[in-house]
């Protein structure tokens, strides 16, 4: 697997700022958008492969980007970070095709491991020859 893209989106400009310095740190590529029609803005420009998002923001919620984000590209995993426990709102993403969702606030280390595993699933589909198992391992 090779480097893979994050964008960032939340409204919490110091929280932006300091995951952005904690993620680089750990030689990721990821920017940032401060709020759902920036994260649309964001990746028309240039895309991404794993997107952290926020469920609360002033513009567009986090429901409605996660929506414009599967329609601008399905294969595209969402991880939803949410500062409220909310059951709801985490299954409602689950089913509009999120990858997973954290709590607020979030471990480092968490979080590097569920982007890991979100980009291993595009990965996986986009290179689907690569993640099957071959004949010859096949177990009948």
């Amino acid at each position: 697997m090779e480097e893979f893209r994050v964008l960032l989106v939340d409204d919490e400009k110091d929280f932006v700022d300091t995951l952005l310095k904690r993620l680089e740190k750990r030689k990721l590529a990821v920017r940032a958008a401060t709020s759902g029609r920036g994260a649309i803005a964001a990746l028309r420009e240039s895309p991404a492969d794993v997107i952290v998002l926020d469920m609360k923001m002033p513009d567009m919620d986090g429901m409605e980007t996660l929506k414009e984000i599967k329609k601008l590209d399905p294969g595209l995993e969402v991880i939803i970070l949410t500062g409220h426990a909310n059951v709801e709102v985490a299954v409602e993403g689950l089913e509009l095709g999120a990858f997973d969702y954290l709590m607020k606030p979030v471990e480092i280390d968490e979080l590097l491991y569920k982007l890991q595993d979100a980009y291993k699933r595009k990965w996986c589909r986009e290179e689907d020859d690569k993640c099957r198992i071959p004949d010859s391992l096949t177990v009948t």
